[in-house]
């Protein structure tokens, strides 16, 4: 009998994959016994910032729903007011009876300082490090060609976090996206900064970067992926336009699956990273 190509099965798998996502959302149920293993490890990453009550709260319920259905682990929250975000204080009266952490970025100025590492343990004895850098100090006082206590007390702090590092993946969060579009006099200041941090990246094995909503949406430069988080107003041929939602994250030993699930409950699956640098769409 004549077997089937390969990548039709894997098309198949891909779209079994997002089916029972997508019925999970709508059902408020797990469908594990489609694709969820036991040792499977979730969190769910989203753009903090002001929307109007009524989407928010959809958001929220939504997240809390898919939370519930994957045991996601926590959320990771990139904003620019940290502890002060909306969406964070907002998800305390929804989230409260799930227990799910929330870890928030911010963007302070001055001579502020925000940062946070958290150790995860994932089956297996195996381990993830979230990291979460101040991206407001760099971008200041870099963009502007000063060199400041805070963007140093930044950089030399991340080095050392790094510098100790011996988790099995290593994902590091900022609220400004790091991968440049254009060329305009200001992008390429922009480009030269975020070079030197991505240069920090590949040193120490950084695996993802995640951060609030860009021009790419999702990125990769050598081994380190750059993700996006949708953010609820995207710039499209000029024009503003909604693209509000989550991304879910599924953590395994070989790879990091993400999709990007919309308000209306749709999925997309975006990327998997895998271990070793190997990857696939």
């Amino acid at each position: 009998m004549e077997r089937k190509p390969t990548w039709v099965c894997t098309l198949v798998t891909q779209l079994c994959l997002c089916l029972a996502l997508y019925v999970a959302l709508n059902l408020g149920q797990p469908q594990k016994s489609i694709y969820q293993k036991s040792d499977d490890f979730y969190f769910i990453s989203v753009a903090g910032g002001f929307r109007p009550f009524k989407q928010q709260t959809h958001l929220l319920k939504l997240m809390e729903r898919v939370a519930k259905s994957y045991q996601a682990r926590f959320v990771v929250n990139t904003s620019e007011l940290g502890e002060n975000d909306p969406l964070k204080q907002n998800a305390t009266m929804i989230f409260r009876y799930l227990k799910v952490p929330w870890y928030t970025t911010r963007a302070s100025k001055g001579q502020e300082f925000g940062c946070f590492q958290e150790k995860i343990k994932l089956p297996h004895s195996e381990t993830l490090d979230i990291i979460g850098v101040d991206t407001g100090s760099l971008q200041e006082t870099m963009l502007a060609g000063l060199s400041s206590g805070s963007a140093n007390n930044q950089i030399n702090w991340l080095t050392r976090t790094l510098e100790r590092t011996n988790s099995n993946w290593c994902i590091v969060v900022g609220f400004h996206p790091l991968v440049v579009c254009e060329e305009n006099k200001e992008q390429m200041k922009a480009k030269r900064i975020y070079n030197s941090l991505h240069r920090i990246f590949m040193k120490f094995g950084v695996n993802l970067y995640l951060s609030k909503q860009g021009c790419t949406g999702y990125s990769r430069q050598d081994s380190v992926t750059y993700i996006e988080n949708p953010d609820l107003i995207k710039f499209a041929n000029g024009r503003e336009t909604v693209d509000d939602g989550f991304l879910l994250h599924r953590v395994s030993s070989l790879e990091i699956a993400t999709y990007f699930v919309t308000l209306y409950g749709e999925v997309v699956h975006r990327t998997v990273i895998r271990q070793r640098g190997k990857e696939v769409m």
